[in-house]
């Protein structure tokens, strides 16, 4: 029985109308991107065609999930918008504040006595608000979501860029701030500009050793890292039907890693299987009255050039499998090649760790194809070169492998069982192999591999793979082995060759689980008391922002300029800085920490303009704050990478940072600054970054007349006495605006709750 299945009922009950609706305003055959957005509208009923990339749009999201590391400041500022219960179905999933070291049983008994303070928080929150509660080792967030409450043709939000996995279930599921998700719990609408779309179209069929997580490893060195932004991606075609509804979910999951606002697919034949499988009938029962709704209209994928923006064809049937990285997850090379392109780049070759999981590939059929070529491993007498470690997606992925004998067959070689739970991916990984300046390699199936993401070592080269390549690169050791092409030697010294890995789409016995690890609110929580202790190191209430003043906005020093790909993990690391997520100040010590300075090229280390000497950047703002002073951030290309984070946001804003001046933007952080109630500026000129020096006054000139669509003016004062006066542009609107002047979003929720 499916969860929320009135809610799904609902959804699916006004389809048809809105859908019929929405094609006559439009004037042309719909995508399925455009059915489920018409459908979502927050005024009901389609009566305008909206304008892909322009217009602002109020949506009605179905439901909302989030997880620990992010959940910790949605709730806290949920807390304050004076509401009694959540508007929509909510969940809260503990998987980032479990560290990765010894194996699952210790890994998590530790967790729950180091972040019982945070899991409490969050458990009695979850319990007044009327919050759905996953326990620590109930698995993954995305992983959960897809076996639990994804469906077909909905709208769904969470405070994680990897949100979007869910697209592999049908949906148009898209990562948040906590600010956006703490709206819609309150029974507001969601503001999203219109997306653009992206189709790609698909193909032939995957074989051999080609897998799901090739095809968008491909798509990622097409579009790069910002190529995506702003748009839905749309898969189409019969290559299409013939993925896995799990190969599917990997495929949109790893779409955050192009920018994209979220990517989709069709609802078809292995989507009803996985339904079916995951004890959610009702829901396959359902969708199968609306499915032609749930898809997009013929003439659409027959003619995709006159109604995408842009479109991509991959023959899956050519398409080699795919290493990408390292530091970037758009840097592309087919197995095979990646041996002369390390040594030209003085990449480590030797492997030492092949990491399997994460809420990217750790599914039944990514665990039985690895697990395939694991046994081949034994049966041929190969000795692994490289360590090996394992993430299962939750605790029924666990407990049906446990059962179906496919851990075990990762531990007859050594492997290590992590907790179901994110772990290296996130940087919660107590790695004690790789320490110093040695370079080392590493490859996972996990989807960013940024540098220090998964150990904090900026000497780690980190390779993006499936399952299986990851398994059969970890068995040989080296990162230029080709399992298609190369032998390698066994323990009686002969030369053997890797069989093509063999998967199972489903578990043929079903799936079990004995404690799935989920914890139902009460009716009424009303009574529950959330206890927050003054003296916490980990759990700080909120004050609200007080809004910056146009005064403030004259006499502004520059923090940093930053160089280089500024990523939400440059801005507010993850790792050991998770466990301090729910205390703003506290972990307001990590701000801009990994950001590299323009005018030295060092990370932590800038110029206080009050006294001339170098410190770190949290050092220096705080000194910035103490003088009244506001400051500006000067970033480069696609500032705010990466993680939906609003830490990275909310840290800036909370020490004094006014504005935030770039090239261009990530849309999850441009809005998170939105939110905060900071100005997330671009120049109207690129080439203006190069006139931004060390020592460098701002005047914001006509703040006071802050509108759409008009740039602002800003002198820049040298230290010279110079001057240069700049244009930049915005994309905020008059709500956007109002959020500004009000100091957050949030202040305008509690003034209109008043």
């Amino acid at each position: 029985m499916a969860f929320d299945i009135d809610m799904i009922k609902e959804v699916y009950a006004r389809m048809a109308e809105r859908v019929d609706k929405a094609r006559e305003v439009v004037g042309k055959p719909l995508t399925l991107s455009e059915k489920i957005l018409y459908n979502h509208l927050w005024d009901g009923m389609p009566t305008k065609a909206f304008r892909r990339g322009k217009d602002y749009v109020d949506f009605a999201p179905d439901r909302i999930a989030c997880q620990d590391a992010t959940a910790q400041m949605a709730l806290l500022q949920f807390m304050q918008a004076g509401k009694k219960k959540v508007a929509v179905p909510t969940t809260v999933h503990c998987d980032h504040l479990i560290q990765a070291k010894q194996g699952a049983a210790k890994d998590l008994q530790r967790a729950n006595e180091t972040s019982n303070e945070v899991f409490d928080f969050l458990g009695s929150v979850s319990n007044k608000y009327g919050i759905g509660f996953w326990k620590p080792g109930a698995g993954i967030i995305h992983q959960v979501v897809l076996e639990n409450y994804a469906f077909p043709g909905g709208m769904m939000i969470g405070t994680d860029s990897h949100t979007v996995n869910a697209g592999g279930l049908g949906m148009v599921a898209i990562g948040v701030g906590g600010a956006d998700a703490v709206d819609v719990m309150a029974g507001m609408a969601w503001e999203l500009k219109f997306p653009k779309l992206i189709g790609v179209k698909l193909t032939g069929e995957l074989s051999g050793w080609t897998a799901s997580k090739d095809v968008i490893l491909k798509v990622a060195g097409i579009l790069t890292v910002k190529g995506g932004t702003g748009a839905i991606v749309e898969y189409f075609g019969p290559g299409a039907k013939n993925l896995s509804c799990t190969g599917k979910g990997t495929i949109c999951n790893m779409g955050a890693e192009i920018g994209a606002t979220t990517s989709t697919f069709g609802y078809d034949d292995s989507m009803e299987r996985f339904l079916r499988a995951t004890d959610r009938s009702d829901i396959a029962d359902e969708a199968n009255k609306v499915r032609e709704h749930l898809t997009g209209d013929a003439e659409v994928y027959e003619n995709p050039e006159q109604y995408f923006d842009q479109v991509i064809e991959i023959n899956l049937s050519e398409l080699r499998p795919h290493l990408n990285g390292p530091f970037t997850p758009d840097l592309a090379t087919p197995v095979g090649q990646l041996g002369e392109k390390a040594k030209k780049n003085d990449w480590p070759i030797k492997v030492d760790w092949g990491l399997i999981g994460s809420c990217t590939n750790s599914s039944y059929e990514d665990l039985t194809r690895a697990a395939s070529i694991a046994q081949q491993a034994i049966d041929k007498k190969l000795k692994p070169k490289s360590d090996f470690g394992i993430n299962p997606g939750s605790e029924q992925i666990r407990f049906t492998a446990e059962r179906d004998g496919l851990l075990q067959v990762f531990e007859n070689l050594g492997a290590t069982i992590f907790t179901n739970a994110c772990g290296p991916c996130i940087g919660q990984w107590d790695r004690s192999d790789a320490q110093g300046d040695r370079k080392n390699t590493i490859v996972h199936s996990f989807n960013r591999n940024f540098s220090k993401r998964a150990d904090g070592n900026p000497n780690t080269h980190a390779f993006v793979g499936s399952p299986e390549m990851v398994a059969a690169i970890a068995i040989s050791g080296r990162l230029d082995f080709d399992p298609m092409n190369d032998t390698l030697l066994n323990e009686e010294g002969e030369q053997v060759k890797l069989d093509m890995p063999k998967g199972i789409e489903l578990p043929p016995k079903g799936f079990d689980v004995e404690d799935n690890g989920y914890v139902a609110p009460p009716e009424d929580g009303s009574n529950v008391e959330v206890k927050v202790a003054e003296d916490s190191e980990r759990l700080e209430l909120l004050t609200p922002f007080e809004p910056i003043k146009d005064s403030e906005m004259q006499g502004m020093k520059l923090l940093i300029k930053a160089f280089g790909k500024c990523t939400t993990d440059h801005i507010s690391m993850a790792g050991p800085w998770l466990r301090f997520r729910g205390h703003l100040d506290n972990i307001s010590n990590n701000c801009l920490i990994g950001a590299v300075n323009a005018y030295n090229k060092k990370t932590n280390f800038v110029k206080n303009q009050l006294d001339g000497e170098y410190g770190g950047v949290p050092d220096t703002q705080r000194e910035y704050k103490k003088a009244g002073i506001k400051t500006i951030v000067v970033g480069d290309h696609n500032y705010g990478e990466g993680s939906s984070r609003e830490h990275a946001a909310m840290e800036p804003r909370h020490l004094g940072v006014a504005a935030v001046l770039v090239k261009s933007f990530a849309r999850i952080h441009e809005t998170n600054l939105k939110k905060q109630g900071m100005l997330g500026l671009t120049f109207a000129n690129e080439a203006d970054y190069d006139l931004i020096q060390e020592d460098d006054t701002f005047n914001f000139i006509d703040i006071a007349d802050f509108a759409p669509e008009k740039p602002l003016t800003i002198e820049i004062v040298h230290a010279d006495g110079s001057k240069d006066t700049i244009k930049a542009n915005h994309t905020y609107n008059d709500a956007q605006i109002a959020w500004y002047r009000e100091g957050s979003a949030l202040n305008m929720i509690k003034k209109q709750n008043a």
